[in-house]
């Protein structure tokens, strides 16, 4: 597209393939002539998606919004496959290298995955929080913030716990894993039973991939739900976060660990409060008076302040302003009366400063 940040590609073709691997975080497509002897050579691109990259196919003639290259079909009505990245995070560059820094990836390279970290963890990179080197691509190709939370809540590892104190426990479970008097049913088994790290890093985010036909496509509000049913801990209500050291949000749940940021305290995702069914009007609640229904809240089990606050506020609505709204709100709410006139008024006050001293009428 015109606005699109990418570089041109080279390649024009009437009738091509195109294929696709990944490899962690990035997709390498491959774009070859169907006549190799009559069609230009083949052309690699590598993708990034960032946080809002994505491919889309679509009808031509309907193109999705932020669709920055688009390769079309010869059908009719035609089509494009595009890619789509409204936040512009995303790009892609030629050539078929992957980035030199990534390390093996969680999902297609998951044996060399385990055996990089491991054989790795004099590294000073392992200094750091769990959270923070879980996104370290270096060692942990693929992984990336919501993958993270889960990871480290399924395991109820704090997340800025040491990162080589959690790894370094692994290498004595893959001694126990290799012993030679388990047989491999029992290894399965202790795998199964047991996972580690490292498993997670590999099996949580193949429950991705392989809900993709549900998951594919967020903007699809069934889609989006089941994800967000999917999460156990990453945005979910009742839940803590705190922002590590690259700036990131982690969430988490209980104590954060011992190598948490100083100056900050975990902040609460707040609960969703169920809806109330509204009182008939025949049957109406009697009035709870702010004071007790604070004694009710802490009864219930001092729930989280966030809910406290939000409660307060609703609480700070219901009362009585002060001077002029207050006394406004007082006459509208009294029961209405007929009108004295003045006249009336006054001589009842005289004949009551009167009469007051006097001895009662006979």
């Amino acid at each position: 597209s015109a606005v699109g940040r990418g570089p041109e590609v080279p390649f024009r073709s009437e009738a091509y393939n195109i294929s696709a691997v990944a490899r962690g975080k990035e997709l390498r497509l491959t774009l070859s002539a169907l006549d190799p002897a009559a069609g230009p050579p083949a052309q690699d691109l590598v993708f990034r998606f960032g946080m809002s990259g994505s491919f889309r196919l679509s009808p031509a003639a309907e193109l999705p919004r932020h669709a920055h290259l688009r390769f079309l079909t010869r059908e009719s009505p035609q089509r494009a496959l595009c890619f789509v990245d409204p936040r512009r995070f995303g790009s892609w560059r030629l050539g078929d290298a992957w980035q030199p820094e990534r390390g093996p990836c969680v999902v297609s390279e998951y044996q060399a995955f385990r055996e990089n970290v491991l054989k790795n963890l004099d590294d000073r990179a392992f200094d750091k929080p769990i959270c923070e080197v879980l996104l370290n691509q270096k060692y942990f190709n693929g992984i990336g913030n919501y993958l993270r939370a889960e990871i480290l809540f399924r395991l109820k590892i704090p997340p800025f716990e040491k990162a080589r104190t959690v790894l370094e426990a692994l290498k004595e479970q893959e001694r126990r894993k290799k012993d030679p008097s388990l047989t491999l049913s029992k290894k399965v088994k202790l795998k199964q039973e047991n996972p580690d790290l490292l498993q997670l890093c590999h099996t949580v985010p193949m429950e991705v991939i392989m809900a993709e036909k549900q998951l594919s496509d967020p903007e699809h509000s069934d889609n989006y739900t089941a994800f967000k049913n999917w999460l156990q801990c990453y945005l979910v209500p009742g839940m803590s976060s705190l922002r590590d050291r690259s700036g990131r949000t982690i969430w988490f749940q209980g104590e954060p660990g011992p190598m948490a940021p100083k100056g900050q305290r975990p902040r609460k995702t707040p609960r969703k409060k169920s809806p109330q069914p509204k009182a008939e009007p025949e049957a109406l609640s009697p009035k709870v008076t702010p004071r007790a229904s604070k004694q009710r809240r802490r009864a219930a089990g001092n729930p989280p302040k966030s809910e406290e606050k939000e409660e307060e506020k609703e609480e700070e609505a219901d009362r009585p302003g002060k001077g002029r709204a207050r006394r406004s709100r007082k006459v509208i709410a009294a029961p209405a009366s007929p009108e004295v006139p003045l006249s009336v008024r006054r001589s009842r006050r005289t004949s009551a400063r009167r009469g007051k001293d006097a001895a009662p009428a006979v």
